[in-house]
């Protein structure tokens, strides 16, 4: 199922595909249980919005779902603007001796863009992901991420053995990517909207630990297989004696640019995850 779905994208062309999986997401999406979540989310989260306007940026949300998923197996052919290209360099081009860099994310319109966008500045970025549970399809993604990119860059799956690799990667100086949008319920307490939301503190750890150079980077949807990334300058770290402390205030930093971000245009975003707790579907 998975094979042919893929196969019919491939011969769609990345506009037709993105078109396609625009109509089938914003089709069924609406009647899922998920997009009770969603809608809960929205009420929680951007309180202002009417009934029609948290439709409408759940119709968005739908639909850029859609188009994400039909323009995956295009990923190089997409177009592309990039906007703070310069922020995307730095001193972060990989090897030896050089400082790390850590590129932080959320799940804003095509996501998978990022890699292949610092890729083609010089920068061989891997990302901390997580595995599909089935191995098929699993290994079908990692393929399709592959592709676009010049290199064999490794990425690292969530967990123990992950972990372990991406801090390998980083004290070699390599550059690593981290969505940190959504809960995590063994994480720590970090505003987000207002509210408390348990959010993974391990990109936080990671640049602490390294001094690495942060950057802020986000996708934003402009129309059926044509994206703008913007790369916003590196953020300055916390520097005080209390490392607990100074894990929090980074990872306030990153939620605080996120929901800037999310604010701006709402639709971008997957509000379908349950993000804060005790929220009933």
């Amino acid at each position: 199922m998975v094979a042919c779905a893929l196969w019919l994208l491939r011969r769609l062309g990345p506009v037709a595909a993105s078109n396609l999986g625009s109509v089938v997401a914003r089709t069924v999406g609406p009647l899922l249980p998920v997009s009770k979540v969603a809608r809960g989310n929205l009420a929680l989260a951007l309180t202002a919005l009417s009934a029609q306007e948290q439709r409408r940026v759940l119709r968005d949300v739908w639909d850029n779902l859609g188009r994400t998923v039909g323009e995956f197996p295009h990923l190089a052919r997409l177009r592309v603007d990039v906007e703070g290209a310069v922020h995307l360099c730095g001193d972060a081009a990989g090897g030896a001796g050089l400082r790390p860099t850590l590129f932080i994310t959320g799940h804003l319109a095509n996501w998978e863009v990022l890699p292949m966008v610092a890729d083609r500045a010089g920068v061989p970025l891997s990302i901390v992901y997580r595995a599909a549970k089935n191995p098929y399809v699993d290994r079908m993604i990692r393929d399709l991420r592959r592709a676009p990119l010049g290199g064999d860059v490794v990425n690292f799956p969530k967990g123990a053995r992950g972990a372990r690799g991406a801090l390998g990667h980083l004290a070699k100086g390599g550059a690593l990517g981290m969505l940190v949008d959504q809960k995590m319920n063994d994480g720590i307490e970090a505003p987000f909207f207002g509210r408390p939301a348990m959010t993974a503190p391990a990109a936080a750890a990671f640049a602490l630990r390294f001094q690495a150079r942060v950057v802020m980077a986000r996708v934003q949807r402009m129309g059926p297989a044509h994206l703008r990334v913007v790369v916003e300058p590196a953020l300055t770290l916390p520097d005080g004696a209390d490392r607990v402390a100074d894990i929090l205030t980074l990872t306030t930093m990153f939620n605080t640019t996120l929901e800037r971000w999310i604010r701006e245009r709402p639709g971008d975003w997957l509000w379908l995850h349950r993000r804060w707790p005790k929220l009933r579907a």
